[in-house]
């Protein structure tokens, strides 16, 4: 039978205090990144996690992108808004064009 207490995995809750202390629960989740087990009638039910534990722990970034990142890092453009991004790829895509369109003027 499930008891509300904790363990090394998740803190254990009924149904019932999962329900009357949700807000606190989801503030401990996302400040602390704790787990919790919920139980019903003494089974396990479900599992309350935050989104940045879940995709670390169930869905990790493949190699190729955590070394994208790391690059990222390293040249300084992982802090870059959406619109240098934008423009960072107009300018790549019309350079593209004029080679294309005059492949020795472009040299």
């Amino acid at each position: 039978m499930l008891k509300e207490k904790d363990t090394d995995a998740a803190t254990v809750v009924s149904a019932l205090t999962a329900r009357t202390q949700l807000g606190q629960i989801l503030k401990r989740v996302k400040t602390r990144r704790e787990r919790f087990l919920i139980g019903r009638r003494g089974e396990p039910q479900a599992i309350l996690l935050s989104i940045d534990d879940f995709v670390q722990t169930f869905a990790p970034a493949p190699d190729w992108l955590e070394k994208s990142w790391k690059a990222a890092e390293r040249n300084g453009t992982a802090s870059m808004s959406m619109r240098q991004i934008d423009a960072e790829i107009g300018r790549a895509r019309a350079s593209r064009r004029l080679k294309e369109k005059n492949p020795i003027a472009a040299r």
